[in-house]
This record gives structure tokens, C-alpha cells and sequence, in this order.
């Protein structure tokens, strides 16, 4: 009942995971790069993280672009700054919004349905018997997925941040009463590389957290149904929480000194 005792268990137990993750994470990375390579995995992964998640993280997009115009027309209102609606939203959905809102989206979608798969192969004994068959479970379960989703991510973003701007641009023009070609130098004449560089940065690592979560936690499941469902939900938590950290290293990194 020691208070310090209960806080060094803690602390410990949360070292140890710490280094669990990194032990999984490097024998992850490591058979990305080690033949042989299973390249109908990867495309299969790919279709399953990035085409397949493309009409949630669509219509995300959309309404966050045309919410995010609507909001900022009504708070610039009342200093008179009407007219930065449209830099506004596109540097807004490009650099945050975008990556962030598709990865949250694509980690309840994508890293739950990992870490279920791969947990009831573990708690029915799959992996035991890939490795009996001299598959290795990191060469075949793993490292596609965090290939596929590295790689998915970005392109999803992308499709996300054009989207995104569009939702904007249509609120703006049919509801706040914009002038289209007005709207559109603005956005181009706001938008730089960098914005969108950044965003793309920033869905990639996350695309890598979101698959490395699903598996881990499914790689390390146990008690049966119920443990499928818990590293199912600790994926998805811890998916989302490291998104949201590893967005502001990030984003420290491209724009701390600007």
C-alpha cells in the first residue's frame, strides 16, 4: 500500500512497455527491407488501408473544409476580415486538419482491424503455426501493413487536403457569397510547398503509428475473445493518442522557426 511503491510500478511497467514497442518496432522495420518480399500483401494492404478508407476520410474532409470556412467567416465577421477565409481554410486543412482528421479516422478504421485479425490469429494459434511452417510472422503479418500504411496515408491525405479545400470553396461561394475566381487566386496565392509537404510528412508518420499500434497490440494478445477485444480498443487509443503527439513534434520540426 506503499504510495512511492504503487508509483514505481507504474513507472516501470511503463518502461517496460516502452521497450517492448521499440523491440517490435525494429524487428518490424528491419524485415521491410529483409527478402523475401510478399508483394501481393502489400497491395492487398494498400487497397484495404488507402482505397477502401477513401470515402470516410473523404466526406471527413469535405464537411471540415466547409464547417471550417463557415466558422471562420462568422469570427472574422466581427474584425472585418472576411476575405482570409480562403487562406485560412487551405493552410488549415493542409497542415492540420487534413492529416490529422484523416489519420484519427483511418486509425479507428484501419488499426482495429488489425489488431483484431492478428489478435484471433494469435489467440487461435495461426502464428504459432506460420512459424512452424518457417514463415516468419513479422516478414508476413507485419511489415506489409506498415509498409502499406505508410506509403497509403499520404496519398489518402492528398486526396483528403482537395477535398477538403473544395468543401470550402463551395460554402463560400454558393452560401457566403464569395467570387469564385477570387477565392481560388487567393487559395493558390496562400498555399505553399511547404503546407502541403508538411501535411504529407506528417500522414505518413502517422500511417506508420496506426499500423504499428493495430499489430503490436494484436501480436500481443491473450485471453481469448475478450483479449482480442481489449488489444482491438488499445489499439485504436493508443493509435490516437500518438497521432496527436507525433503531430506536434512534427509540426515543431517544419515550423518552429518560422
Amino acid at each position: 500500500m506503499n504510495p512511492l511503491a504503487i508509483i514505481g510500478r507504474v513507472f516501470l511497467d511503463f518502461l517496460g512497455a516502452i521497450g517492448r514497442v521499440a523491440v517490435f518496432t525494429f524487428h518490424g522495420v528491419r524485415h521491410i527491407f529483409v527478402p523475401p518480399f510478399y508483394l501481393r500483401l502489400l497491395v492487398k494492404q494498400m487497397m484495404t488501408i488507402g482505397y477502401f478508407s477513401l470515402p470516410v476520410v473523404g466526406l471527413t474532409a469535405m464537411f471540415t473544409g466547409m464547417v471550417l470556412a463557415l466558422q471562420i467567416f462568422i469570427g472574422a465577421g466581427r474584425f472585418n476580415a472576411e476575405s482570409a477565409v480562403a487562406s485560412i481554410v487551405v493552410l488549415g486543412i493542409t497542415r492540420e486538419l487534413g492529416p490529422v482528421l484523416g489519420g484519427l479516422m483511418v486509425a479507428g478504421r484501419v488499426a482495429s482491424a488489425m489488431a483484431a485479425e492478428i489478435g484471433t490469429m494469435r489467440v487461435t494459434e495461426q502464428i504459432d503455426a506460420l512459424t512452424t511452417l518457417s514463415t516468419n510472422p513479422f516478414k508476413y503479418l507485419v511489415a506489409p501493413r506498415l509498409l502499406a500504411a505508410t506509403l497509403s496515408l499520404p496519398v489518402l491525405v492528398l486526396v483528403a487536403d482537395v477535398i477538403g479545400v473544395m468543401g470550402g470553396y463551395l460554402i463560400a461561394t454558393h452560401k457566403l457569397g464569395f467570387n469564385a475566381g477570387v477565392y481560388l487566386k487567393t487559395t493558390i496565392d496562400f498555399l505553399q510547398t511547404l503546407d502541403v509537404v508538411s501535411g504529407l510528412v506528417k500522414a505518413g508518420v502517422f500511417g506508420f503509428i496506426i499500423a504499428l499500434m493495430g499489430c503490436y497490440h494484436g501480436f500481443h494478445s491473450k485471453g481469448g475473445a475478450q483479449g482480442v477485444g481489449k488489444a482491438t480498443t488499445d489499439a485504436v487509443v493508443s493509435a490516437s493518442i500518438l497521432i496527436l503527439v507525433a503531430n506536434y513534434f512534427v509540426t515543431e520540426i517544419f515550423f518552429a522557426g518560422k
